[in-house]
Order: structure tokens, then sequence, then C-alpha cells
């Protein structure tokens, strides 16, 4: 959970620094869209697959490590960009450090806890991505403010504006949390674990299934993976279009200092999203203790429905207390999909294949949920409205169709999941 704090810190940091970075760089809210989106999720998705085969088989700790020193270098290199380019080739490594982080922690959490316990243990690892959102813009106000509006001189080594010093001092303490996991994790499928010796015994081979296998499973199984791979992709770009530009909103439309529009943001997140993730997950569990198998589904639903009002009426709000209180609503129902999503591969899917699948899911949901998200909402502020502060006009639209297509689409999962999984609800 405190890498995934870690991950969400450096992916939007950039978020709170969108008007320096693009001053400094000469960019629009297209190409900053691009840097927050397609390029960090190109290969954030693409990766995922090759690592989680090898989370299949090899130490899923180490394989963590040397992603989270991946990403954190890479967020270092950010902070000395001084073009789109160099900024877009940073962006890539932060996605391709991150990605080996979370099909390599779902195979781990599924070796660890019961299914009657999937969705409170993803909920505990998923409110790192609040916690990590909200301390990115705490964080990254708290350092604006500290550093002001002038240039630093690093050590005689480079002269930097704040926002680049801000993603260096983000970015280093990565590389001690690195070390720690190397120091101190342990996999429980390790060769010495009782788990281990019994496989040594039952067989002296074992079979890890390749590719072929794992999309036979999905084909077979396309009645509950073809929503859940839409339904909560679609539901990842209204996520991410929310995290991404609610700190320009607040910013041009409502006059924010950054620094203050960090620290409201931030605690929101943290407060409000931190609490949708752990409802959804305890509720999740608590349902289908009680039979209804449906819960994966229905929390996603829920969230959905539950975001398009407060997200629609945020245009409409014109006191900074009207909107802080919707963006507090809808922090707390865009998280609701983070443990039930996660639930949905560890139930169905046998365990040699959960780190596979575990990356197809992410790549759908990172490559179009983060990446049409982010730039379409930079895409209508400068090709359809053509100025900046219609950012909160842009992030409604954008937001609130594509949660109620995500409500739709997971509705139609509920029905062939509850039918795959009926006799789970009478387990203890």
């Amino acid at each position: 959970m405190i890498a995934f704090v870690f991950s969400y810190t450096d992916r939007q940091i950039l978020s709170l620094l969108i008007d320096p970075i693009r001053k400094d760089l000469g960019l629009t809210d297209t190409q900053f869209g691009l840097l927050h989106g397609f390029a960090f999720s190109l290969f954030y998705a693409t990766l995922g697959l090759p690592v989680a085969t090898l989370s299949d088989r090899m130490s899923r700790p180490l394989i963590i490590a040397v992603g989270i020193a991946t990403w954190s270098v890479a967020t270092v290199t950010c902070g000395f960009a001084r073009n789109f380019t160099q900024m877009l080739m940073s962006r890539m490594m932060v996605g391709a450090g991150e990605g080996t982080l979370t099909p390599a922690t779902y195979s781990l959490i599924s070796d660890l806890f019961a299914k009657g316990d999937l969705g409170k243990a993803t909920a505990v690892y998923s409110l790192g991505s609040f916690l990590g959102s909200g301390l990115a813009l705490v964080v990254c106000g708290a350092v604006i403010a500290m550093l002001g509006v002038n240039s630093v001189d690093v050590m005689g080594i480079a002269t930097l504006h704040p926002w680049q010093l801000t993603l260096v001092i983000v970015g280093l303490p990565g590389l001690l949390l690195a070390l720690l996991i190397v120091l101190t994790v342990r996999d429980p499928r390790r060769l010495d674990s009782p788990k281990a010796l019994a496989d040594k015994v039952t067989s002296a081979t074992p079979v890890t299934p390749d590719f072929t296998a794992v999309f036979r499973l999905l084909i077979r199984e396309r009645a509950i993976f073809g929503p859940h791979l839409l339904g909560y992709s679609l539901f990842a770009m209204a996520l991410f279009g929310l995290l991404a530009w609610s700190p320009a909103f607040l910013i041009r439309v409502h006059g924010m200092p950054p620094q203050e529009a960090g620290y409201w943001l931030g605690s929101t997140a943290i407060v409000f999203g931190g609490a949708g993730v752990l409802t959804s997950g305890w509720w999740m569990d608590r349902r289908m203790r009680r039979g209804a198998v449906d819960g994966p589904f229905r929390m996603g639903v829920i969230g959905a429905l539950g975001l398009i009002v407060p997200v629609a009426l945020l245009p409409f709000s014109h006191s900074n207390g009207a909107c802080l209180a919707l963006l507090a609503i809808a922090m707390f129902f865009s998280s609701f999909p983070m443990p039930p999503s996660a639930a949905v591969i560890q139930i169905v899917v046998p365990a040699n294949m959960r780190s596979r699948v575990s990356a197809i899911f992410l790549f759908f949901n990172s490559l179009f949920g983060l990446t049409l998200g982010s730039v379409l909402i930079g895409l209508l502020n400068d090709r359809v409205f053509g100025r900046s502060d219609a950012v909160g006009i842009s992030m409604s639209i954008v937001v609130v169709i594509a949660a109620a297509l995500a409500a739709l689409v997971l509705a139609t999962g509920m029905g062939p999941f509850r039918a795959r999984l009926s006799p789970y609800g009478h387990e203890s």
C-alpha cells in the first residue's frame, strides 16, 4: 500500500503543476493531456503484460522493487526536462516502472487472503491510490509555497524552476522504499515455504500456462470479462479525468493559488476517496457473505451512478465551498471500482494466471481509460471551447458520459457473474 501511495504521488504530481509546466515548456492543454495520460499509460499498459508473466514465475517483491526504483528515477528526470519531448520520454518511463506494481501485488494478495476477505484486503491496497493522489497535491502545494516563484540553483549543477525541483524532491524517496522492499518483503511462494514444498511433493514440474491458455479463459468467460474490461475502463476515464483536471478547475475558474488548491484537493482525495475505497471493499464482502454474489459488479454500478450528479453540477458551482463539497462527493464515489474490479480477477481466475489477467485488465484500463479521459478534456478545451477557463465544462462532459456508460456496461455483467459464482455465497 505504501508503494501504491508513492506510485500515485509520482503519477498525479503533474496535475497541480499544469500551468507553470505549460508556461515554461510552451504546451497546449492537449499536449498536457498527452503527458498526463498517453505518455504515462503507453508503457504502463504494455509492459504490464510481460511483467505479469514474470510475476507468475519469479520473486514478486523483487519485481516490485525494480519497478519502484525505475519510476522514482524517471520522476526525477521529469524535473530536468527542457521541452515536451524530454518530458514525454520521462513520463513514459514513469509508466513503465509503475506497470510492475499492481499485477504483482494482486497476485500476492490472492495468495495471502481467502475469497471472503479479498474485498477488504484489496481495499487497503487500493487506499494507496487516493492517499497518493492526495499527498501529491498537498506536498506539491507545500513545496511550491516554500520555494516561491524564483528559480533555484542546485549545488551549482543546474538551475531549476520550482515545478522542476518539486518533481526531484517527490521522486527521490522512492529509491529508499525500493531498498526497503528488497530487504523486508518475502514472497509466500518462495522455495522454502510450506506451500512450495507441498508443490514439490505433488508435482515435480509445476506448469505455468502460456498466454494462449489465458486468452482461452477470457474468451470462455467473456460474459463476465467483456463488461468487466469495458465497464471499468470507462469508469477509469471518469476517475482519471477528474483527478487530472480538478486542480486546473480550482486554479483557473475559482482563482485558488496552487498551494491552496493542492491542500483542499489533497485533503478531499485522502479523506473522501479513501473512505469510498474502504466502503466499497467492506460493502462488497458483506454482500457476498450474505449470498449476493454480484457485489464486484454492483459496487461499480453504484459508484458510477453516484459520480454523475456531483460532476454534472461542478461547472455551476460559484462558491469555493459548494465546489469542494461536490468534489468530495465525486471523490467518494469515484473510488468505488478499485476493490471490486480486482476481486473479479482474484475470484474467477486460477492462481497461475492472475498476474497476467490483471495486466490485461490494466492494459485496457490505463491505455483507454487514463489516456482518453485526460486527452479528451484537453481537446475540448483547445478545439471546442478555445479557452482555458472552460476546463470545468470539458471535465463535466467527459466524466458524466463515461460514468453513465460505465454503469450501463457493468450492469450487464451482474447476471453472468451471479450464474458463474452462485455457490460462492454459501461458502464459509
